[in-house]
């Protein structure tokens, strides 16, 4: 009996190491499989990106897309963009801007309008310009919403607006 029992173990072992043996060969069969969905770094299905490249690319991006918003937001709320201009009020017109307008007073005696009643706000000294108070020159003034606040020329005026 010790010999069928001997047997039987060898055959045992045997049937373990083919089993092992079977296994090992479809785990490396699997993992070849995968591997080969995994692309080599730096080729066309996987890039390598640059610095140069995302600079680039993200400057190219908000050239295009932001540049274009911010004129376009500067265009609808008329604010005449970022360039100052000048202009020359003859005695007794008014000048109105539409909303966020800036203006400089550089020559000239001019009177605020102010229809509303709620003032002009003067950046420079942090004050509030309410309607007949003589405009300071060379003060930056801000008119906040296109109802008719400006100012109303006393003697001819050049101011710089945009």
């Amino acid at each position: 009996m010790v010999k069928k029992k001997q047997g039987f173990f060898k055959k045992k072992k045997i049937w373990l190491i083919v089993f092992i043996l079977f296994g090992l060969g479809v785990f490396s069969w699997v993992g070849l499989v995968l591997a080969q969905g995994v692309d080599e770094p730096g080729s066309s299905a996987d890039p390598l990106v640059t610095k140069s490249y995302v600079t680039e690319f993200v400057g190219n991006y908000f050239q295009e897309n932001i540049g274009t918003a911010v004129k376009k937001i500067l265009s609808e709320t008329g604010t005449g963009g970022a360039q100052w201009q000048i202009k020359t009020i003859a005695a007794g017109q008014d000048f109105t801007g539409g909303a966020g307008t800036e203006f400089i007073l550089r020559t000239g005696t001019a009177l605020i309008l102010d229809p509303i009643g709620s003032g002009l706000p003067d950046l420079t000294s942090g004050t509030n310009l309410t309607a007949g108070k003589v405009t300071p020159p060379n003060h930056l003034i801000l008119i906040p919403r296109a109802d008719g606040r400006g100012i109303r020329a006393q003697t001819t005026v050049v101011i710089m607006h945009r």
